[in-house]
């Protein structure tokens, strides 16, 4: 499916407005200022001045309004990521998504989100703030969340720290974890999705396809049907930046809910601070509140018990 975006002048698109009058549509999403459907081509307009066209026709479409101040980008082919290769074109297709997020924090949950993104809401994907979530801030994550989750169909799962220290002393590798939750994640889009499907569905990579299948071969239900894993995979579709976006808004939430309850703002990740942050926490509430809130398999685990003891002295 061609795809190509013009940046309009207010002119311009006052133009097209009057131009496909009759072929009007009503697309109630947000952002969108004009909708209209040929028999080859979707056409929608958004406040931004940005109209994107879709379908076999796009290009012969968009190269009418392609004229004096208007800038027009054809959607570039994915390429090759690590270990897989992709569809052409990945990028315009109808995708669901997923990703996760806390894995490598010693406070906090692991999250998963899976997000589904059809082929004609993309460009709005991308006007509510969507992009590569490694480029976002926390605070604007926490701001167009709302929408994205409003907007597409999605199912996000916590992982709380209590059951995480349970499965993983039970034996449980960090990658089973990850990919149990992924899979649960897809069910339950699909379910929520119906009768429609999406063209492929795109896990970002944190395991081989073999390994993948292997941690959740037990499961009563294995979502296998046209799934794709890469590296990277929020850089290649929206679905799964915005996967991404509602994984780690989950994760601040909870991180937001365990700093209330030790009374200190809890510090992301595994480095120096974190092992200073825990033995506070050590030393005024004991081991037993410290280990709810942390992945306590970590090594940061035994570094703040020797700060702890050295301060007992």
């Amino acid at each position: 499916m061609g795809q190509s975006v013009i940046q309009m002048d207010a002119l311009t698109l006052a133009k097209l407005t009057n131009h496909y009058a009759q072929l009007k549509v009503v697309r109630n999403a947000p952002g969108v200022v004009f909708a209209a459907k040929l028999a080859d081509t979707a056409i929608t307009a958004y406040k931004s001045g940005k109209v994107l066209f879709q379908g076999g026709g796009a290009e012969r479409e968009a190269a009418i309004w392609n004229g004096t101040g208007n800038s027009v980008t054809k959607t570039k082919m994915s390429t090759k990521p690590a270990g897989e290769v992709l569809p052409a074109g990945l990028a315009q297709l109808s995708i669901l998504g997923s990703d996760e997020t806390g894995t490598g924090d010693f406070f906090g949950p692991v999250t998963v989100a899976a997000c589904y993104v059809p082929a004609e809401k993309i460009e709005l994907v991308r006007e509510l703030g969507v992009k590569d979530s490694k480029q976002l801030t926390d605070d604007w994550m926490r701001t167009i969340a709302p929408d994205l989750q409003k907007t597409l169909i999605h199912s996000v799962l916590t992982l709380s720290n209590e059951k995480y220290n349970d499965v993983q002393a039970s034996g449980w590798s960090q990658g089973k974890i990850k990919a149990l939750l992924h899979n649960q994640a897809l069910k339950h889009v699909l379910r929520k999705m119906d009768t429609e499907k999406p063209d492929f569905i795109l896990i970002d990579q944190f395991a081989e396809r073999r390994i993948y299948y292997n941690h959740i071969k037990d499961e009563a239900e294995i979502i296998r049907e046209n799934v794709l894993f890469s590296t990277k995979a929020e850089g290649l579709h929206v679905a799964v930046a915005a996967a991404s976006i509602i994984a780690r808004v989950a994760f601040l939430e909870e991180m937001d809910n365990l700093s209330e309850r030790a009374g200190i703002t809890l510090p992301k990740g595994a480095g120096p601070k974190v092992d200073q942050v825990a033995a506070k926490i050590l030393l005024k509430s004991g081991e037993d509140i410290l280990k709810s809130m942390t992945k306590w398999h970590f090594a940061n685990a035994e570094k703040a018990k020797k700060i702890a003891a050295m301060k007992k002295k």
